[in-house]
């Protein structure tokens, strides 16, 4: 099980403003503003995101690059994964997969994919068998 994950954006307040849009149907929010000096020497700045007072996705601006992640978010609905898609696209998302089941996985696999604004893959997803 994963604890954490940093991904560098390109532009941290528009970032911090699509991530706060998109992710706000799976009630993950933006939680923590991390100073990158209280750290070991070159540590970056983060912005952290959470729920349920854990924070485990994180944005650091840098030099981004879309082909280093996919990231899968958990929804607990097949309304969640609609509604984040949904919000993810007006924030300023590209569609990469309107929300449907997603057979060559699964049929009880249903998800909605796009790309962020500095192109990374995201993916909303219900799992009925992992919930």
């Amino acid at each position: 099980m994963l604890d954490h994950v940093f991904l560098t954006v390109s532009d941290i307040k528009r970032s911090i403003a699509f991530y706060t849009a998109a992710l706000a149907p799976l009630s993950i929010s933006h939680l923590y503003d991390y100073d990158g000096r209280n750290g070991p020497p070159g540590h970056p700045d983060l912005i952290g995101f959470g729920a349920d007072n854990r924070i485990f996705f994180w944005l650091r601006e840098g030099a981004a690059d879309s082909r280093a992640a996919h990231i899968g978010f958990i929804a607990n609905s097949r309304e969640q994964v609609e509604a984040a898609h949904d919000a993810a696209i007006a924030a300023g998302a590209k569609d990469n997969g309107p929300p449907a089941i997603r057979n060559y996985y699964d049929p009880r696999y249903y998800a909605a994919n796009v790309f962020d604004p500095d192109g990374y893959s995201l993916e909303f997803v219900y799992k009925s068998w992992q919930h």
